[in-house]
């Protein structure tokens, strides 16, 4: 009987790990609510999501930024240009050539920007607001979105 009870014991463990690790895998790669800067505004570029991997940004350690979007036309180059907030107090302003973070030209329909970034370890863990703009290379703004994300400290202990 003691065994029995054991191996049901150890059955439940791995599942309460298989949930664990779930869980964990799903919450790190959740999506991101976000606005449009112009709630009234009519953007050529619809974004339909953002992915933060992982989540929450971890200092000291690459994080990727995917913004799924549309376009009702093809775009063949542009400027996609982000600035960061901490605390409401800008920190980080970066333009990024469209063409490094996508295959130029992009055509209509659906595309992923995908931006990976390291933060230096010292970046101060808490809340950040993030504004990206897309303009084309004309200079039109094609999207301008804003979200919240948070940074926490990474592992001051390297792993042996």
């Amino acid at each position: 009987m003691q065994s029995m009870e054991f191996h049901s014991l150890r059955k439940l463990y791995l599942l309460l790990s298989f949930s664990i690790l779930f869980l964990s895998s799903f919450l790190a790669h959740a999506k991101v609510t976000f606005k449009y800067c112009d709630k009234k505004g009519n953007y050529d570029v619809k974004v339909s999501g953002i992915e933060i991997s992982p989540n929450p940004v971890v200092s000291g350690d690459p994080a990727n930024f995917k913004i799924s979007a549309s376009s009702g036309k093809a775009i063949s180059g542009g400027e996609v240009v982000i600035g960061v907030s901490y605390i409401g107090v800008p920190v980080h302003t970066e333009r990024i050539d469209l063409c490094q973070e996508v295959t130029c030209p992009v055509s209509n329909g659906n595309f992923v920007i995908s931006h990976t970034q390291t933060l230096p370890s010292i970046t101060p863990p808490g809340p950040y607001a993030l504004k990206m703009t897309l303009k084309d290379d004309n200079g039109e703004l094609l999207t301008c979105i804003k979200f919240n994300f948070k940074i926490v400290f990474g592992s001051l202990v390297s792993d042996i």
